[in-house]
């Protein structure tokens, strides 16, 4: 995966850093596997904006992806490695040897041609999805589900990956992306590898005008607001506006909003770093 950088003949070219997308391999997308996408504006039934800084955009079809990957034993040759609009990561069309078609998320050295499998005692390669109670200690995955059968929830963005740390009983104890460790059933699915396009956070827009295709319209800071329409706002000159917070007064930048009482707090070995 490499970046390109274009020379500054025009001013959104000059610091212009974007994906070279060596890896794609097809233009256009596998017809079954598309759905349409309706895009709200941020507007309700009314046609009042309920969400700001929303609207515009190219338009985009969802690619439908196998977050499960719950064909087991099945082999599944890799057909293409494709862009996906509505992600981070790139894309991989499998098919299988029964003649079914997935997409999957693509992880980082997935070639076309190469084959990948699902399942029980399955080698832990590249792009296979073994239980969490048969992988290796040490190995980087991605892809990771938080309830068995329910599909991957976590570690699915370009360039993340997770670690398996070790196992407690039932648990599995992995070290995420955040730097939280934390103990997931062993009975869930994970893939094996990094995911693709892990030079995406070098990317840099060079102009205002690509936030505007991906359908961002400008954000307009607190500080420069007026007292009625936020906590940060008013001041004589440019008046940094005091302590960092929301709308609402909901304080940011170091403030934790994770509520002591989630469900979920037993299952955290080590917090994420600060």
């Amino acid at each position: 995966m490499a970046l390109k950088k274009y020379k500054p003949t025009t001013p959104g070219q000059r610091f212009k850093v974007i994906s070279a997308f060596d890896e794609i391999t097809t233009s256009t997308p596998e017809k079954s596997l598309i759905a349409p996408k309706k895009r709200t504006g941020g507007r309700n039934n009314e046609g009042k904006m309920t969400m700001r800084y929303m609207g515009g955009g190219h338009k985009q079809r969802y690619r439908l992806i196998d977050f499960k990957r719950d064909k087991d034993n099945v082999p599944g040759l890799v057909n293409s490695i494709e862009y996906d609009p509505n992600r981070t990561a790139r894309i991989a069309l499998i098919n299988y040897k029964d003649g079914e078609k997935r997409y999957i998320i693509a992880p980082h050295g997935l070639k076309v041609g190469q084959t990948i499998l699902s399942g029980k005692g399955v080698a832990p390669d590249v792009g296979n999805t073994l239980f969490l109670s048969e992988i290796p200690f040490g190995t980087i995955i991605h892809n990771v589900e938080l309830r068995p059968g329910q599909g991957a929830k976590l570690v699915r963005s370009a360039g993340n990956s997770a670690q398996l740390m070790s196992r407690d009983g039932k648990f599995a104890i992995l070290k995420m992306p955040s730097g939280e460790t934390r103990m997931i059933l062993q009975a869930c699915r994970a893939t094996i590898g990094i995911v693709s396009n892990p030079d995406h956070s070098l990317e840099t827009s060079g102009k205002a005008g690509r936030s505007r295709w991906q359908g961002r319209r400008p954000r307009t800071r607190g500080v420069v607001m007026n007292p009625v329409d936020h906590p940060m706002g008013g001041g004589e000159g440019r008046a940094s506006g005091g302590h960092p917070r929301s709308r609402n007064g909901m304080p940011a930048k170091g403030f934790k909003t994770r509520s002591k009482k989630k469900a979920s707090n037993k299952y955290i070995v080590e917090k994420r770093k600060k």
